[in-house]
């Protein structure tokens, strides 16, 4: 009885993902642009849930994978950027047709500064979409970030050093970046809630 009573108190833990449960509990979705990735990922990027993205060096043409997306989010509402490692190029972003007023970036002093703006930017709903660069940090850090995540309507995206991608991590979307020719980008899907992992090519363009 006591073993029964654990596991029903376990089963009622919010944000518990049951296998039984995939296809029937569907999170929102952000098609991302390109075709094989929209296959891999059962439609497009997941909404409301944490994103991890492990590349190294970074600027391998990740905003061009991105782009699409976010010139699908709302468009009312701000594109936050917490720590970046280089000054965002505006002309760029206007290039792709993306409203540039539209965005926020936050430099941090402190790894636990860039984990804090994240929370408190989920919390308050203004943005549709927080891309972060996280660097060392433990699994119960993002941990905390995939819980705020849950409830809202934020496409959440973290970039983190490649040579991170062997600890553990409660991401539900966690890929690798790699580049390739100059157009090709190799992405390595490592885990993904109902999918396999696999590794393809996306073609980013040059612009």
């Amino acid at each position: 009885m006591p073993q029964r009573h654990q596991r029903r108190k376990l089963l009622q833990t919010p944000g518990l993902w049951k296998a039984a449960e995939l296809g029937t509990c569907r999170r929102p979705i952000l098609p991302t642009g390109f075709a094989d990735l929209d296959r891999a990922l059962s439609g497009g990027w997941p909404v409301g849930t944490l994103i991890e993205l492990l590349t190294e060096p970074c600027g391998i043409g990740e905003f061009r994978l991105l782009m699409p997306a976010l010139l699908a989010l709302d468009g009312s509402r701000r594109i936050l950027l917490v720590a970046p490692p280089y000054i965002p190029y505006a002309p760029a972003f206007m290039r792709h047709g993306l409203d540039v007023s539209r965005l926020l970036v936050v430099h941090c002093r402190r790894p636990d500064d860039v984990l804090w703006t994240v929370e408190q930017a989920l919390r308050s709903k203004v943005c549709a979409a927080v891309l972060a660069w996280v660097g060392a940090t433990d699994e119960r850090s993002l941990r905390r970030l995939q819980l705020a995540a849950e409830g809202t309507d934020a496409w959440i995206v973290v970039f983190r050093p490649s040579r991170f991608g062997k600890q553990r991590s409660p991401a539900a979307l966690r890929m690798m970046l790699q580049p390739g020719a100059r157009a090709d980008m190799h992405v390595h899907i490592l885990k993904y809630r109902g999918g396999r992992p696999q590794v393809f090519r996306v073609d980013i363009g040059t612009g």
